[in-house]
């Protein structure tokens, strides 16, 4: 039976007694390095101190300890005794290859600080001492684990810190340390975090729960030995042999309950959890049948993680039962090798070689925080993303093909998109939820069955940003809209860029095959030829810049001058390109007769074609529309929705009803539950008792129409809803 770990703070640790807990675990273990690196670290240390008046050496000394009660392989338990010789001690990386082996040394720097370079803030050296060991994880994922075990042993001994720092280091580890224990699934090393980060950042709850707890702790003590007892009692009867623990939940645990409840400890009733631990799956669903059958469960409390395992690998049963005395109980039934990996998480899987791969394909996260790393410029972003995105835990959502993906709470269909693909994400314009169209806006449930809609024409916009709740697809979203930006200011600039140089008797092609260019490229100091293109586009390089290079040139003033007014013609006329009272864009145009056609009556997120018309200028219809003559090449203009267009577009939808009294009022509110105007509505009843009504309704895009139709599908009368 496996008993909760015990992380504490050991003063008298001695190599001895760490080979004994070794042994218990790996039998067969060889000391030969264990011993070395003790040695290294012990010398490396000599002299110094910690906080608490204590020779530094414990603290890796302690760091080790609790690597081994995960059952961590030697190579961690290792690299835990060497953490902090390269950052405190001087001694250099190759040394550590040297004296041990390569791997080690690369687990050792990964963990070393970046203390060398000087930041402006204490975030960016917090970010870029994250990001540093993103990249090493994203190698070897006991980098983390060895971490996790350092700020754990810091935690455990904070209280020899000024209190400013105590605040710092412990909201540091709620935001960070504690999501990566639980996306690593070490649930045992996640609650020993919490409770002493609220500690040090509530230290007023923290120890009146720690008094409440302690003012009941003889009476739950006989509680909870009575409700082992019936609950063995009630197995055995079924001859279902299990162990059966129980203690109070953790104290931050409860505050998470007072604080969504919105109430004080004495009415948190359930703050007791007990665990049956049984030998197989087969029994765990055994023992779920007894209890609930023994005692009375609470109706929505009862998850099974072991059918729909969390993304950390953890899998259990859940209920939540009246136990005896009337008492709220949480039961959790596992099996032995469940229970293991919920305590220790990935660790668990260290002692077993052949289930690596299974380890690096159940954590594609370490990849995707490598990406985003490689990706994301600003730090304040890259943590951003950290933060919100590695303690996903809320809701499991179901694809077309039953694959599950689990999303924080709140999160809508956009979130699912991204976490689907970046191109899913980026060209989504709706979803159906569980058979019934949904809008991007929708709040998203445990269990819904998803499916994406996508549209090739369809791009993310600024809106976008304020309907998901992802690091991610927040990322991406701003990722696009960037490189929009990016390659519009490069079409602007290398238009501007090639009449400056005819200006001067050359042009972007001459320079390139005299291999001029370069030097020009050289001459801003820039990284390619793109930058330069974008850097004349933004006006960061001007084109009296542009002068430096060419030296030689007479008249220099009269052909900035006419340089000049090309560039101020060029930039009013994008300005009218991207006028905010122009709905449609035209390719090559400006101040052109535009207007949408009746017949298919396009709006924006729809794919359009642009149709030149006699005497009416560009007609403007969705591509699949039977009116336009595709064969017509001539008369064919490529078009494009204004993402800077704010107004509201007509569109017609018929909705079919069962015809009965106050459907039109209940169909119109339905409508205006979106903010949606409705222009005009016909009604007209049908064969059969129903009913037909026509709205024409003003929506700002193909998405604001999604959610009207869903909103009025979701009306127990209606039979359909159809754009018209």
């Amino acid at each position: 039976m496996r008993h909760q770990l015990d992380f504490s703070h050991e003063r008298e640790l001695s190599l001895e007694e760490l080979k004994r807990r070794i042994k218990s675990y790996i039998p067969a273990a060889d000391f030969t390095m264990l011993e070395k690196a003790y040695n290294f670290a012990k010398n490396a240390h000599t002299g110094q101190k910690r906080s608490s008046g204590e020779d530094y050496f414990i603290h890796p000394l302690n760091v080790a300890a609790t690597l081994v009660r995960l059952r961590m392989d030697m190579d961690s338990i290792v690299a835990g005794l060497l953490h902090d010789v390269i950052e405190d001690c001087d001694v250099k990386p190759e040394e550590i290859e040297q004296e041990f082996s390569p791997e080690m040394a690369e687990i050792v720097v990964g963990l070393t600080k970046i203390s060398k370079i000087k930041f402006k803030t204490k975030e960016e050296s917090q970010a870029e001492n994250f990001r540093k060991m993103v990249v090493a994880m994203a190698k070897d994922l006991r980098v983390i684990i060895v971490k996790l075990a350092d700020r754990m042993h810091n935690m455990r001994t904070l209280q020899y810190m000024s209190d400013e720092k105590q605040k710092k280091k412990a909201q540091e580890t709620l935001d960070i340390y504690v999501p990566l224990s639980s996306r690593l699934g070490i649930n045992s090393v996640k609650g020993e975090l919490e409770d002493l980060c609220l500690r040090f950042l509530k230290p007023d709850i923290y120890y009146r729960l720690a008094e409440k707890v302690a003012m009941k702790k003889s009476e739950r003590k006989k509680y909870i030995k009575e409700v082992i007892d019936e609950i063995q009692e009630k197995l055995l009867h079924y001859s279902l042999r299990a162990d059966v623990t129980g203690r109070p939940k953790h104290f931050y645990s409860i505050y998470k309950k007072m604080i969504a409840r919105g109430v004080d400890f004495d009415q948190i009733q359930d703050v007791l959890a007990f665990r049956i631990i049984v030998n197989n799956i087969t029994e765990c669903y055994k023992a779920l049948g007894i209890i609930h059958s023994s005692f009375t469960p609470i109706p929505g409390r009862f998850k099974d993680y072991i059918a729909i395992p969390k993304i950390n690998n953890y899998q259990s049963l859940h209920t939540t039962v009246i136990g005896p005395k009337s008492e709220r109980i949480e039961i959790q039934i596992r099996t032995f090798e469940m229970d293991e990996v919920a305590e220790t998480g990935v660790a668990a899987h260290w002692k077993y070689k052949e289930d690596d791969k299974n380890i690096r394909r159940n954590l594609e996260w370490v990849q995707e925080l490598l990406e985003f790393n490689q990706s994301v410029e600003s730090n304040a972003e890259f943590m951003n993303v950290i933060k919100t995105d590695l303690d996903i835990g809320g809701i499991f959502i179901f694809t077309p093909k039953g694959d599950v993906k689990e999303l924080k709470y709140g999160s809508t269909p956009l979130d699912f998109a991204y976490a689907v693909h970046t191109e899913v994400g980026d060209h989504c314009v709706g979803a159906k939820v569980n058979g019934k169209m949904v809008s991007l806006r929708h709040t998203l449930k445990s269990g819904d069955s998803i499916d994406i809609l996508t549209s090739k024409t369809q791009t993310p916009s600024r809106e976008w940003l304020k309907l998901v709740k992802t690091g991610r697809a927040k990322s991406k979203i701003k990722q696009f809209l960037i490189k929009e930006e990016r390659d519009k200011n490069s079409l602007i600039g290398k238009e501007i860029l090639d009449k400056a140089l005819k200006v001067f008797t050359t042009s972007l092609k001459g320079l390139r095959k005299a291999g001029e260019l370069d030097k020009l490229i050289k001459n801003f100091k820039l990284p390619d030829e793109e930058e330069l293109y974008v850097r004349f586009g933004t006006g960061k390089i001007t084109p009296k810049d542009l002068v430096s290079f060419f030296p030689s040139v007479d008249q220099a003033e009269d052909k900035i001058k006419e340089i000049d007014s090309y560039h101020k013609q060029l930039s009013k006329a994008v300005i009218r390109k991207t006028r905010k009272d122009n709905a449609i864009l035209v390719e090559g145009m400006d101040d052109v007769l535009v207007r949408l056609a009746l017949c298919c009556n396009p709006i924006p997120g729809d794919p359009i074609q642009g149709y030149i018309t006699t005497g009416r200028g560009i007609t403007v219809h969705t591509t699949d529309c039977p009116r336009i003559d595709a064969g017509d090449f001539n008369r064919l203009v490529s078009v494009e929705w204004n993402p800077e267009f704010g107004f509201k577009h007509p569109v017609k939808i018929r909705v079919i009803t069962h015809d009965k009294p106050g459907i039109l009022s209940s169909i119109s509110k339905a409508i205006n539950s979106y903010g949606i105007n409705i222009r005009s509505a016909l009604a007209k009843s049908l064969p059969d008792t129903k009913g037909s009504f026509i709205f024409e309704i003003e929506v700002k895009d193909y998405s604001e129409l999604l959610g009207v139709i869903s909103a009025v599908e979701a009306l127990e009368e209606v039979i359909s809803v159809i754009r018209v």
